[in-house]
């Protein structure tokens, strides 16, 4: 079973710098809440990972069906909750990409495989938020 660890240093403040797989990465907080915004906030690395791990799938997937695409970028919004501990509990994905009229079945056909059998973190947020997605050809 393969599994996953990072390490996570405290550099005073509310400041970590964690190794993930010898990337380094800053996590902060804004300074109204005691720290020096020295790095991106947690949730929101959620939402990078998101972005990510969907945007892996969509690119490899139109890759084997040999379509060409520029323009790709999927921006996620997420609503966070007002209760304490806040959660995303509704989250947006957003495709954006520039492909030829023909090929736009195919952009469907791989969002789709990405979102609802492929990424992970899509499963993982289905857990606790509402995922939808949209795509927008340009």
């Amino acid at each position: 079973m393969a599994q996953s660890s990072i390490n996570a240093v405290f550099n005073g403040g509310m400041n970590f710098t964690a190794d993930l797989n010898g990337h380094q990465l800053e996590i902060d907080t804004e300074e109204s809440r005691g720290g020096n915004n020295k790095g991106t906030r947690p949730k929101v690395l959620m939402l990078a990972s998101l972005a990510g791990c969907t945007g892996l799938d969509v690119v490899g997937i139109l890759n084997k069906m040999r379509v060409n695409f520029t323009n790709l970028s999927i921006k996620v919004d997420a609503h966070l909750t007002d209760e304490e501990a806040a959660i995303y509990d509704e989250v947006t994905v957003n495709y954006s990409i520039k492909v030829d009229k023909a090929d736009e079945q195919k952009v469907e056909k791989a969002v789709k495989l990405s979102q609802e059998k492929y990424c992970g973190v899509t499963k993982m947020f289905e857990a606790f938020a509402k995922v939808s997605y949209k795509i927008i050809y340009l």
